[in-house]
């Protein structure tokens, strides 16, 4: 927990860098200072997001970078922290027996005003009044916005306590746990359904609940991906993600960029397409650093 006690006003206006004035004319008009944005889900859905304009963004990444980057996490939290990644959360379950990846329903949802008073805004380090302006600055609606900054962090310390139990349970009986974002992630040997209880009931103790239509479990002979990244036998990327980039970039080689985004009908500039490109070559090298191919390519697509 951060070490700063933020009983004074003018303590908490020093450190996030906004006079008490902003802090609450950004309060007081909260619906003013959002969009909604509806951008895709991999099973052809759509996710929404409420999305804060650049005051409140201003706003709330001082109070992610100033205030709650200090805050403890546990190990087992992968996403939204220094040095997280896929890799990360990939890492401990390879070569494992078996995996099983279960999702937290509705997650931002039930992250609400009221946990974050008693939680990560709570009375032993902030006025009462402090603790309401932080809680109001960060929640839209009754609950923390997926587009809001400061969404990600506080999610891993409202799940803090839950992620020590469940990892401290887990290592007793030799089961590996990750937790990126809302997606729970176990591997060893175990019994699926016992697990899955466990969990169950410690997330009702934190206010959340289990979607139990996402449980998946994958054993040793199907392909195990965390993720997406398989970990069969080692960290790698899926085969079909690696040729559907090959196949991309065979006819930007053939018929040149600009005629292969006239002919797939990509309305993109070859600078912001090319760059795409790269991050998902950067993305294999990632996960798979001596990738001869992917190299190769990268090297191509810097020189034309």
């Amino acid at each position: 927990m951060n070490m700063i006690v933020y009983k004074e006003l003018s303590t908490l206006c020093h450190d996030l860098g906004f006079s008490a004035r902003a802090l609450y004319f950004a309060s007081n008009t909260i619906e003013n200072h959002y969009h909604d944005v509806e951008i895709p889900k991999g099973n052809g859905e759509t996710r929404l997001l409420h999305v804060p304009d650049n005051f409140m963004k201003a706003i709330q990444r001082s109070i992610a970078k100033n205030i709650l980057f200090y805050y403890e996490i546990s190990p087992h939290a992968v996403a939204y922290r220094v040095l997280g990644s896929t890799k990360l959360n990939a890492f401990p379950h390879v070569g494992k027996d078996m995996v099983m990846k279960c999702d937290i329903r509705k997650f931002f949802d039930h992250i609400t005003f009221q946990m974050l008073r008693n939680k990560v805004f709570p009375s032993s380090v902030y006025s009462e009044s402090n603790s309401i302006l932080l809680s109001v600055l960060c929640t839209y609606r009754g609950s923390i916005p997926q587009g809001a900054p400061t969404s990600p962090v506080i999610s891993n310390i409202i799940l803090r306590d839950y992620d020590l139990r469940v990892g401290k349970w887990c290592s007793e009986r030799n089961i590996s746990y990750t937790r990126y974002c809302d997606d729970m992630t176990f591997s060893g040997n175990f019994d699926a359904t016992k697990v899955k209880a466990f969990i169950k009931d410690e997330l009702k103790k934190e206010g959340f609940f289990l979607n139990g239509k996402k449980t998946v479990v994958l054993h040793q002979g199907q392909r195990m991906e965390v993720t997406g990244i398989v970990v069969n036998e080692k960290i790698s990327i899926p085969r079909n993600y690696k040729r559907r980039l090959r196949q991309e970039l065979y006819y930007c080689k053939k018929i040149g960029w600009k005629n292969h985004l006239k002919k797939t009908g990509i309305h993109e500039n070859v600078d912001s397409y090319r760059k795409k490109i790269l991050g998902r070559i950067n993305y294999v090298l990632l996960i798979e650093p001596n990738n001869k191919e992917m190299s190769e390519l990268k090297d191509w697509v810097l020189n034309n």
